[in-house]
């Protein structure tokens, strides 16, 4: 599968495109990859960015997913509530995404990445005994010269500190809606993801319209396709048996 924007072998084609990391950006390009390889419709799934790009796409182009599969369910951010106060244990396991809003967090990830994704790692997936082989085949994308400036304005858009790129405030506009989703979904859930704990997203469960199915996954962290392969795998063959 292609990297995303700002990860691996990823570059703008132009100096002047926004280093966006905005939800929208995400499903932009997901969208554009349909379009280059030329499929009308496919099945979708993913975990955290990449399954939030194709939650948006399922929702807004419903007639080119056959079904979806997405870690942490519901994954479309809801921008109109990102200031609202929440509980402190849960903004606590979230403590990197207010590091980035600082040009202190800034240069941090900068001169730490892997030090620093290797936290998060190991915080999000306390389960999960990978080993040093493992990461660095992962930290490779990490090198990307647009990594930083693309995910440190994912973190500071999603809470309304910098614009986005105005290309996409069409869509964003739509996303605020926070629109259904109407295609075949099957979600998932590690029961011990350090930073979206299971059922912390029922309250979305409504806005899946079609056949929906969640499970949760025993001995799971976030990074879920990768710690538990056979589960999401089964969720894939699932719902391309439902989509038939």
């Amino acid at each position: 599968m292609p990297f995303l924007r700002g990860y691996g072998a990823t570059r703008f084609l132009s100096t002047e495109t926004p280093h966006s990391g905005q939800q929208a950006a995400l499903a932009h390009d997901l969208l554009s990859l349909l379009d280059a390889l030329n499929l009308e419709r496919a099945l979708l799934g993913g975990y955290d960015w990449d399954g939030r790009a194709a939650c948006i796409v399922a929702a807004l182009h419903p007639s080119r997913v056959r079904g979806l599969v997405s870690v942490n369910g519901y994954n479309i951010q809801n921008l109109a509530t990102a200031l609202r106060p929440a509980d402190p244990v849960k903004k606590h396991s979230m403590w990197y995404q207010y590091y980035l809003h600082g040009e202190r967090g800034r240069n941090g990830l900068t001169e730490n990445r892997r030090a620093f994704c290797r936290l998060l790692w190991e915080q999000w997936s306390s389960t999960w005994h990978f080993d040093d082989d493992v990461f660095a085949r992962s930290a490779v994308a990490f090198e990307n010269p647009d990594f930083v400036d693309v995910v440190v304005h994912s973190y500071r858009h999603r809470y309304g500190l910098v614009d986005g790129d105005p290309q996409f405030d069409d869509m964003e506009r739509r996303l605020s809606e926070l629109p259904a989703i109407t295609v075949p979904t099957i979600t998932l859930e590690g029961d011990a993801d350090g930073v979206s704990p299971p059922g912390g997203r029922h309250a979305n469960a409504k806005r899946f319209t079609r056949r929906h199915e969640n499970r949760i996954v025993a001995n799971a962290g976030h990074n879920l396709p990768q710690e538990a392969p056979e589960a999401f795998t089964d969720a894939i063959l699932d719902i391309h048996a439902w989509a038939r």
